[in-house]
């Protein structure tokens, strides 16, 4: 096998090994970054920096070189060398840039100093500091706090997460959605109405005592490679892994450790999954009632025979409820329509059950071809059932993993980033900071682009992140954007978001978390939350790219302190000038979590900020985990009709979120382009295409509207009947705005009904 591969060979490509050294030294010598080799070498280690690339946690031990392919990536791309100072602005209009390419945007290299838009030359020229936060301040000031939103990417420390919170608060709402608004939010709600808490309930050494890994939607070989240590440790002692996925990602098939000398100089490597059942895009809630369905009747056919049933029955009596509607349901539901719904035969659901009434201890791992469905809280709830069934909740080696992806996502979460008023102890903040903080629930990002859309928004606020890239319904949402009175964009590199700016728009360069931050002087820390709910501090080293950068932290403040009235217990920048303050104020507000915070925050391995659901004390409405009865078979929105399939939007091996780093996907043998589609060959041949052809992938979801993306190339990949792969962020437009979770508003990018059109020549 070579890099040279193309998606049709018959092979398949390994994480890690020569494959993953070669992406990363090939970025470095791309983007020739200042001190990197000495900034990985502290990467994830105590007293050094935590990645901003995903959320996986940092262990105790950590190994010599503790960073993967994708995070050294992140650390190398944000210390290049390239700048893009004001006098690129000078040669370049904002009309002529959004015809560039997300990734020669991003080449420009590091923003280098506070810019304002001018609209008499459609550029950004170079401001002060003091004059970026004062005309932000008078326009926040001019409009109703409603008509406000401030969102955050989760690379955003809590030290400023916090005071983000805070400030928007202050100032008069909860408009506050994230980056799990677009991801994970399915997770945080779906997660609390079963168990009662919003995160997983796996801590990192969990992985060291299970037994069986039930896997669906996420893929460690793109998107957090360092999973594939535990994994592979997992494996070499007897865990057996059954991942379900509509893509054969060659991260859950072959692994390669880049740390074992002998796996590199012999190139075995070690086979993770036990069984890899390649469901339909939406099939999950049938397959998993497949599961469970088995486990019941061997469960009667074991105590019909005098032995222990396959359930366990104390710990269902104790701790949960409505197992009785559920096991009704699953005795109904036909293995036909099981099949049919799920792409999988009865045969491999039964075996895979097997493997799950074997395991004495089973971890759920999932990620977004998990959450991104319009049903995807129903998903999760039936893993929850799986779960639940022999107790697999609250022990040792078992639980539910949510796999997240940006480096704090959940910690803004834990610290106030959120729409949901009744999430946040307000009453704690009102006698902290003398102030009444609104009650109204704010907008996610669904809602606000809504907002946008009819004039109820008119300011946007974005500490960080490429918001206007990463929604649906692109285009559309890009022109009703330049109706805004105000965009604010903090950021590092310049991408696509920047660019789509209302009638005045700052763009408000930040430090990166591998640099020093210097407060007055003192070099200050910050921490992170991972996604085994624990917290780490962060200390940068490597010299800032430019004398003008400041900190997130400093530019919140600086923005607060320009926007609201003065009062002596909000005093915005003397908390930006030491860090270690905001934290006492993120102990007094959360106590239970957070107790001796900035003494703890260097611990080895973070310290674990709890979850009542391990300890089985269930914050749910009956005191109880809840199995529930799903109401669809499909967590598809549009279902199946005749000349329709549905696409998933994917990340390619090159690229982090709306970050792109090239035009290869190594770990799925694509080279050159990311304008294609992936499509197996009797849908190539039923739709009278060929390899090669170019197409258009049009919307299909029944609303009339016209949705299309063009100039894509007919690739042929193994995947399901009736599935198209398509990577995001250029598949967004196809998604329509109102297609998303029920019950979270996180849009279905997922199982995206669409047409094909071949492109007359």
């Amino acid at each position: 096998m070579t890099d040279e591969t193309r998606a049709d060979a018959p092979v398949e490509h390994v994480a890690g090994g020569w494959g993953s050294l070669a992406g990363m030294s090939a970025l470095y010598r791309r983007e020739h970054p200042s001190g990197a080799l000495a900034t990985l070498r502290r990467q994830n280690k105590a007293r050094g920096f935590m990645c901003t690339s995903c959320a996986w946690g940092k262990p105790v031990h950590p190994h010599a070189f503790e960073f993967c392919e994708n995070g050294a990536k992140s650390t190398i791309w944000e210390l290049t060398t390239d700048r893009c100072t004001p006098s690129f602005f000078d040669a370049h209009t904002l009309t002529e840039l959004r015809t560039w390419q997300d990734y020669d945007l991003e080449m420009a290299g590091r923003l280098t100093e506070p810019m304002r838009y001018d609209p008499s030359s459609d550029r950004y020229v170079a401001c002060g500091w003091d004059e970026a936060f004062a005309g932000i301040g008078d326009i926040l000031r001019s409009l109703r706090p409603p008509e406000s939103v401030f969102y955050a990417s989760g690379k955003a420390s809590l030290e400023a997460s916090y005071l983000y919170g805070l400030m928007a608060r202050v100032y008069g709402n909860n408009n506050l959605p994230d980056s799990s608004n677009m991801c994970h939010e399915t997770t945080s709600v779906g997660l609390k109405s079963v168990i009662g808490s919003p995160v997983g309930t796996c801590v990192l050494e969990d992985f060291e005592h299970c037994d069986a890994i039930f896997y669906f939607g996420q893929n460690p070989g793109t998107n957090s490679p360092r999973f594939l240590h535990p994994l592979q440790d997992a494996v070499k002692r007897g865990c057996r892994i059954v991942t379900f996925n509509p893509v054969r990602e060659a991260g859950l098939l072959h692994f390669v450790n880049p740390q074992n000398p002998m796996q590199m100089l012999t190139g075995k490597a070690t086979e993770l999954s036990h069984m890899y059942l390649q469901v339909k895009p939406g099939g999950d809630i049938a397959a998993l009632m497949g599961i469970c369905k088995h486990v019941f009747v061997r469960d009667a056919a074991a105590r019909a025979a005098g032995n222990d049933g396959v359930v366990d029955r104390a710990f269902v009596e104790e701790h949960t409820s409505g197992l009785g509607e559920f096991e009704k349901a699953a005795g109904a539901a036909s293995w036909a329509g099981i099949e049919e719904h799920s792409g999988l035969l009865r045969e491999d659901l039964e075996a895979a059950a097997d493997v799950y009434c074997a395991a004495r201890n089973v971890i759920g791992v999932y990620g977004m071809g998990l959450t991104q469905h319009v049903h995807g809280s129903q998903s999760i709830a039936m893993l929850v059932n799986l779960l639940l069934l022999r107790g697999n909740i609250g022990r040792q080696g078992a639980g539910i993993c949510p796999v997240r992806g940006h480096s704090n996502v959940q910690g803004q979460r834990t610290v106030g980033i959120s729409e949901k008023p009744e999430l946040v102890p307000l009453d704690r903040l009102a006698t902290m900071f003398a102030f009444e903080p609104p009650r109204k629930k704010g907008r996610t990002t669904v809602e606000v682009c809504e907002g946008v859309r009819d004039g109820t928004v008119r300011a946007f606020v974005s500490l960080g992140g490429n918001f206007v890239r990463a929604i649906p319904e692109r285009d559309a949402m890009e022109a009703a954007w330049r109706d805004l009175a105000l965009t604010v964009y903090v950021g590092t590199r310049l991408n696509r978001s920047h660019l789509v700016h209302g009638k005045a728009s700052y763009l408000l360069p930040c430090l990166v978390r591998s640099e020093v931050d210097r407060q007055a002087g003192v070099p200050q820390a910050v921490s992170i939350e991972d996604s085994f709910s624990h917290i780490h501090g962060s200390m940068g080293h490597a010299e800032p790219a430019s004398p003008h950068l400041r900190s997130e932290t400093a530019i919140v403040a600086g923005i607060a302190a320009a926007t609201l009235p003065d009062h002596p217990k909000r005093p915005w920048l003397a908390w930006s000038g030491d860090y270690a303050r905001i934290r006492t104020l993120i102990e007094e507000t959360y106590p239970e979590m957070f107790r001796d915070y900035s003494a703890r925050m260097f611990e080895k391995g973070g310290f674990y900020r709890g979850n009542p659901a391990r300890e089985r004390v269930w914050k749910t409405d009956d005191g109880k985990a809840n199995f529930t009865t799903p109401t669809v078979r499909s967590a598809l929105g549009v279902g199946a009709a005749p000349g329709r399939l549905h696409l998933i939007t994917m990340r390619s091996n090159d690229q982090f979120n709306t970050t792109i780093y090239g035009f290869d996907d190594r770990l799925r043998g694509l080279r050159g382009s990311r304008a294609i589609v992936l499509m197996c060959e009797v849908d190539i041949a039923e739709q009278g295409l060929a390899a090669g052809d170019e197409v258009t992938l049009v919307g299909d979801a029944g609303d009339d509207v016209r949705r299309e993306v063009s100039g894509l190339t007919v690739t042929p990949f193994d995947l399901p009947r009736g599935c198209l792969g398509g990577y995001y962020p250029e598949m967004n437009p196809l998604i329509p705005l109102w297609y998303h979770d029920e019950a979270s508003k996180t849009p279905a990018a997922k199982g995206v009904p669409v047409r094909i059109r071949r492109t007359v020549v």
